[in-house]
């Protein structure tokens, strides 16, 4: 084709796709750094927690293998692999967007039971080893101790891991951190706070990624689709 117009539709896609092929890339990456946040706490987490992370993770492995559709369908000038193209990106987008949709849902939904999934696992501290490691892992990483605060412990010993180091607790044999004493030897903040905190960066993590990627692709379809009816408008009048 010897159209000036039909050459630069052409190579402005194919540059748009390998922008887009990147930004797959860097959607893998958004994904996996979410889901690594949520590993810190996946024993309290459910899977409306998690899917959105892997969602984005799968999400962006398909745009970098449909970006280079696009890319060979733009230089071959394929009317029927632009179509297909334009298609597969408008099926990312609808899975994006819903991604983006229940992250932000959730974001507002999840408070209440979160909390008391907290306070469940937690009163099984005592009895249960995997709370108990669990708690520890969270009250060490996140430097807090209980679900609202370190009240939350009078019903049974404060576990050492709510201590700030070794030098606070009265008794070194002990494995509980003690609640008196002439300072605050133990995090006064509760861990329900934090990991609201991390959550909620998160969340805005993927609800950006998701919906500011899904909207990127609406030129990605538009382009293919201008491109595919110009090459079938050309190859009509000949």
């Amino acid at each position: 084709m010897d159209s000036c117009g039909m050459t630069f539709i052409k190579y402005l896609l194919f540059v748009f796709n390998l922008i887009f092929a990147i930004s797959g890339i860097g959607i893998i990456v958004a994904g996996a750094v979410v889901l690594s946040d949520v590993a810190d706490f996946h024993h309290f987490a459910d899977n409306d927690l998690l899917g959105p992370p892997i969602v984005l993770i799968v999400a962006g492995a398909i745009v970098f293998v449909v970006a280079f559709l696009g890319c060979f369908g733009a230089i071959r000038e394929s009317y029927n692999l632009l179509i297909s193209f334009a298609v597969l990106l408008l099926v990312i987008f609808v899975i994006e967007l819903a991604c983006g949709i229940a992250a932000a849902v959730y974001k507002t939904d999840f408070q209440g039971t979160f909390k008391n999934t907290l306070k469940q696992s937690m009163a099984n501290y005592s009895e249960n080893e995997v709370e108990r490691i669990a708690w520890n892992n969270v009250h060490k990483k996140f430097k807090c101790c209980g679900v609202s605060g370190f009240t939350d412990w009078q019903s049974q010993n404060m576990p050492l891991s709510c201590c700030h180091s070794m030098r606070d607790r009265n008794d070194p044999t002990s494995q509980y951190c003690s609640q008196n004493g002439a300072g605050p030897y133990y995090f006064n903040v509760g861990c329900f706070d934090k990991l609201e905190m991390k959550i909620q960066s998160n969340t805005k993590i993927v609800i950006g990624v998701g919906i500011g990627i899904a909207f990127i692709e609406l030129i990605g379809v538009f382009l293919a689709c201008w491109l595919a009816h110009t090459i079938k408008k050309e190859n009509g009048e000949k």
